[in-house]
């Protein structure tokens, strides 16, 4: 089980709101959710490790970080204007390691919650 720790207020922004669920389907390996939340050319890029582009590939990225399970998400911010939107927070594994992360999410569209590109920090602290 996953805890979550969540002090953004999403209160009345949808997008916000969606960056939450979608953050914690990522904690939680939810992959039918991330899946169905990204366009078919995304592109994911993690900053100093690799970029996937299109969904088969980001689902290939996930795939092989399954092996790793999340024990506890805190997510501190969560913004979003118009096409853009952005997380950041820590992510805590079952093996122990930390990893302090910041994620800007790129909408297909100024309406709706399909994410058309992702950029990854990642560091473990």
């Amino acid at each position: 089980m996953t805890k979550i720790i969540s002090t953004p207020n999403c209160g009345n922004s949808p997008k916000m709101e969606f960056l939450k669920e979608f953050n914690i389907a990522f904690a939680k390996g939810n992959l039918a959710f991330l899946m169905e939340s990204v366009t078919d050319d995304v592109v994911w890029e993690i900053m100093g490790d690799k970029k996937m582009e299109g969904k088969q590939r980001f689902v290939d990225g996930l795939e092989q970080m399954k092996n790793e399970k999340a024990s506890e998400l805190v997510l501190h911010q969560i913004l979003s204007h118009g096409k853009e939107g952005a997380a950041n927070g820590i992510i805590i594994m079952e093996n122990g390691k930390k990893y302090a992360f910041s994620d800007f999410y790129i909408f297909k569209g100024a309406k709706g919650t399909k994410i058309k590109s992702i950029t990854s920090y990642v560091v473990r602290i």
